[in-house]
């Protein structure tokens, strides 16, 4: 039967126009791709890891609807969806939902283990993370100007701004700083941002690149390492995950593509241009990963830090770590669209954010990402929303953050009847 549902797919994907076969497609992943979502996959030699088996939730059904909507709408070409919890005594989990939706691109059906460009989700997954492990082996404080370990930063009247100021987006840098800077390369770059001025007052909440790239820079003094090596030998590794940034060729075949450059798909390149500029490591963009690999990093932060699973008791983060990067902080706006924004260390905490429920717990973290990626935590059910699209696929139009809500209510909703 499945043979005969493929065979007829393909017909079509020849006989059809792209609009009919988009159709079709997002018919097909709600009618027919398993919980198990393991039939559409394709077969690797190094398949990464899978979570958990699917125990489903049926409440969680309406998900299908919601994201067949946004399909036909053209809000995305297609997305993955995984949601899980973790027990209460912190010995298992259980993955609720793991569907793959619509297309990885024309013609090309989305599959559970698509690696999508990560965006933003760099910041509190690969830098803040980084960071809390250095300060915990002593190679960082929170409160450290960030120009005891980048003297060149101190210019232009930034010599009291820290680490923590950045981690929460109050150290008041530019939100971006001009791809001009780049033109000679990255030391060029970071150059140019240490001369540049503040552009609110430090201590209110204006997001910026520009201070996460700093982080990234400080995570390579503090460590020796650059980012990447470091977060792929400290955080994926332990983990026994994948993730990382420029994926090799196996995984770039994977990878979901964004939009052109230099008239080519992006395709396992960062699509943010200064972490290109950077040589696709940095400190605000540049990470990859699969919706079953941020699974296993969900799973640890609900752990406090320690790896769930096979190598239960290994240890990521303190718990005390965890506590202190993901509780929630009152920040005021630089340039107000709200009075107040609620941020944890690299997390956003809500409520005010476009793709956080309002139905989470106020104790709920998580971030966006420009491509259209979320994740969210909610530490008071013990369970995580994951939400991966290329939603700039083709032309960098498409619009998901609603959605990303929506499906986090749902889960509230029906986790919250189940019990």
């Amino acid at each position: 039967m499945v043979r005969q549902v493929v065979s007829l797919y393909k017909f079509r994907v020849h006989a059809l126009s792209v609009f009919f076969v988009r159709i079709l497609v997002v018919l097909l992943g709600v009618l027919l791709v398993p919980l198990e979502s393991v039939m559409a996959e394709e077969t690797h030699a190094a398949d990464p890891p899978r979570p958990a088996p699917v125990q489903p939730l049926t409440r969680l059904a309406s998900i299908d609807q919601e994201v067949a909507k946004a399909i036909a709408a053209g809000k995305m070409p297609g997305c993955v969806v995984l949601v899980g919890r973790v027990g209460p005594e912190r010995q298992d989990s259980d993955i609720l939902w793991f569907k793959a939706y619509g297309e990885r691109e024309d013609g090309v059906p989305m599959t559970t283990n698509t690696v999508f460009d990560l965006a933003s989700l760099t910041k509190p997954i690969a830098t803040a993370c980084s960071v809390m492990q250095l300060v915990e082996r002593g190679k960082l404080q929170l409160d450290d100007p960030v120009a005891r370990h980048l003297p060149a930063f101190a210019a232009k009247g930034k010599q009291d701004v820290t680490i923590r100021h950045l981690l929460t987006h109050t150290s008041g840098l530019a939100p971006a700083n001009p791809l001009s800077d780049f033109a000679d390369g990255p030391e060029a770059g970071f150059a140019a941002m240490y001369q540049d001025k503040l552009r609110y007052k430090t201590g209110t909440y204006r997001y910026s690149d520009v201070g996460f790239m700093m982080l990234g820079r400080i995570i390579e003094r503090a460590s020796g390492q650059p980012l990447d090596r470091w977060f792929a030998t400290e955080l994926a590794a332990p983990l026994g995950i994948d993730m990382g940034f420029r994926p090799d060729a196996e995984r770039q075949a994977r990878c979901a593509p964004t939009q052109r450059r230099g008239g080519s798909w992006m395709r396992g390149q960062v699509h943010d241009p200064r972490a290109w500029a950077l040589d696709g490591v940095a400190g605000h963009a540049g990470l990859f990963g699969t919706a079953a690999e941020l699974s296993v990093f969900a799973q640890m932060l609900l752990n406090h830090g320690a790896v769930l699973g096979g190598d239960k008791g290994r240890r990521v983060l303190k718990k005390e770590g965890v506590a202190l990067m993901t509780r929630s902080l009152v920040v005021r706006a630089a340039a107000p669209r709200v009075a107040e924004r609620r941020r944890a260390l690299g997390w956003d905490a809500g409520p005010g954010s476009s793709n956080r429920s309002d139905a989470y717990s106020d104790r709920a973290f998580g971030h966006g990402g420009f491509t259209g990626t979320g994740l969210w935590i909610d530490p008071v059910r013990n369970v995580y929303v994951i939400f991966l699209s290329n939603r700039v696929y083709p032309n960098g139009e498409g619009s998901v953050n609603p959605l990303i809500g929506q499906i986090g209510s749902i889960t509230v909703e029906a986790v919250d009847r189940e019990d």
